[in-house]
């Protein structure tokens, strides 16, 4: 598997890779630096942790000079570094969640955000986490989509924060965005880009649904040879449906189970 290390994508997209590899954030957390061609200011999409090293080459990437920084969601690897690199900067953090919001400004779904000649839409995205929201460039046909798509592998559903209804509503809402060609590419939070929007999206539904019925035959089978305590069912599930996968991930894959059943009504 060839490792990943960012880079500069189609005219107005650099991606910054943050020194925060592991487990769940794969190579590191992508933080993107989107500007148009020789414009004065750029966006900062999720500028990681707080890393001094890896926040100076973003500010590096933005040519000095950032308009807006914007928050896919909150979780830390994220958005831990958001307010202090926007108040260094001199610009407010955007996001759903007004905590993690640096001034007045918010994001909702359908908002369009201009900086200098560069239009950035807004899309939401819930599920993966209730605030996921993911970004829109027309003019690159990209889709920035934080956890909601990963550039490797499947993202968790952080059961109870993330919901998993909502999620599947999102891949239908983002597929869509691809079969209507608006998006082509797949800017993903962790993990290489996607070069084709429309098969990601197609393998991650199916994935989804397939997940949805081994966790239903699990659950049955269980309850037939056994008693299995609710509390306990999950990571039972777990044990049955991810036997394959390492049990390093197993953590991860009970929150997304935890969602399965509850969409499940199991």
């Amino acid at each position: 598997m060839e490792a990943w290390h960012g880079g500069t994508f189609g005219e107005r997209a650099r991606c910054v890779l943050a020194p925060n590899a592991g487990t769940m954030t794969l190579d590191g957390t992508n933080t993107w630096v989107l500007s148009e061609p020789g414009a004065a200011r750029a966006v900062v999409v999720d500028p990681g942790p707080p890393d001094e090293a890896h926040l100076d080459a973003v500010l590096e990437a933005a040519g000095g000079r950032v308009g807006a920084v914007l928050l896919t969601h909150h979780h830390l690897d994220h958005s831990e570094a958001a307010k202090a690199f926007a108040e260094r900067v001199g610009c407010g953090v955007r996001a759903l969640d007004p905590a993690y919001r640096l001034g007045a400004e918010g994001l909702g779904d359908g908002d369009v955000v201009e900086v200098d000649g560069l239009e950035v839409r807004v899309v939401a995205t819930p599920g993966h986490t209730a605030d996921s929201l993911s970004f829109v460039l027309p003019a690159e046909r990209a889709v920035l989509t934080g956890d909601t798509v990963l550039g490797r592998g499947t993202t968790v559903v952080a059961h109870p924060d993330g919901q998993l209804g909502a999620y599947l509503d999102s891949l239908d809402r983002l597929h869509a965005l691809a079969e209507r060609e608006e998006t082509r590419v797949v800017w993903p939070g962790h993990g290489p880009v996607i070069d084709d929007a429309l098969a990601a999206l197609d393998y991650y539904i199916a994935h989804r649904r397939s997940r949805l019925e081994q966790v239903e035959t699990a659950v049955a089978g269980l309850r037939e040879v056994e008693q299995v305590d609710a509390d306990a069912l999950p990571r039972r599930v777990v044990e049955v449906v991810y036997a394959d996968v390492d049990p390093v991930l197993w953590g991860a894959a009970e929150l997304s189970v935890r969602a399965q059943l509850a969409y499940l009504g199991l």
